[in-house]
């Protein structure tokens, strides 16, 4: 008999996605020994191994690829399915910002379920600064907005992010006095906390790139022209974490914030803050 089970494969997927196996447990609410411990099962059933597990890392072997995809598909239909028997009636509209750190990293994989849980619904994202998105909520332009804590904006509180200057490997920039920053624009929460800790540290810098897109100053980075501040979620893999190891000041968390506008008590918006929150806080 051969046999798939939807939640290991959910193990899989989790596991494949934040490549690690706690964090994987974490993001299904299992325990890492559980979570481990299927994966194990399911490897001596299908005869092969899934992952290479190493001391610091996790690496997804061909056949798990394989598995996964197929892992991922099984998983879309089983939302569908759900969606379509509980919430047929589900239709309709939801416009929410986010900022481009944010969008990048924390809700691709949210809005994703989303759709395949409420094909009926269509979501538009509007990607701008949290600073610039807040007018927008108070226009009814946005039904949602997932921002840093933006004053005179109320919010349901969603994390603490962890905030850190990103380097690259290739140069090490952060030596270098005045040292050479990339900022977001005028009114990031971000922005101001770097400047806060180097003046605070009585650290001279210089802003060599001012940008209200994270794109350009992860290029800026990668270019080894600048450091930057970034929500640590927000800074690809290839580009180094710097710390106080490296003379630089540590920096505040962010705090994230899920903000709703007048507009936005409709089924659609609820279900979707409600996902937001329970998939983000964890």
């Amino acid at each position: 008999m051969k046999k798939l089970d939807l939640d290991v494969l959910e193990m899989v997927v989790a596991i494949a996605d934040t490549g690690s196996f706690v964090r994987g447990a974490e993001s299904v609410h299992r325990s890492p020994s559980a979570v481990s411990m299927q994966i194990k099962a399911l490897e001596e059933a299908l005869g092969k191994p899934l992952f290479e597990r190493s001391t610091r890392n996790v690496a997804i072997t061909t056949e798990g690829k394989t598995l996964l995809d197929y892992g991922r598909r099984m998983l879309a239909m089983r939302d569908e399915a759900w969606a379509s028997v509980v919430r047929p009636e589900m239709k309709g509209r939801v416009t929410i910002g986010v900022p481009d750190d944010y969008a990048s990293s924390l809700l691709p994989q949210v809005l994703a379920k989303f759709a395949v849980a409420h094909p009926r619904v269509e979501i538009r994202v509007i990607g701008l600064p949290s600073s610039a998105l807040a007018p927008l909520l108070r226009d009814n332009t946005l039904d949602l907005a997932c921002i840093t804590k933006t004053r005179g904006i109320a919010g349901e509180f969603i994390r603490f992010e962890p905030m850190v200057w990103a380097g690259s490997p290739a140069r090490k920039v952060w030596k270098e006095r005045p040292l050479s920053i990339a900022v977001f624009a005028q009114g990031s929460t971000a922005r101001a906390n770097a400047i806060s800790a180097l003046q605070r540290e009585n650290i001279k810098y210089r802003m060599s790139y001012e940008s209200p897109s994270l794109l350009g100053l992860i290029s800026m980075v990668e270019a080894g022209l600048a450091i930057a501040p970034l929500a640590r979620c927000s800074i690809p893999g290839h580009l180094v974490q710097l710390s106080q190891n490296e003379g630089l000041p540590p920096l505040n968390d962010l705090e994230v914030v899920l903000a709703r506008s007048g507009r936005s008590g409709r089924p659609p918006c609820d279900f979707l803050a409600e996902q937001i929150l329970a998939e983000l806080r964890n």
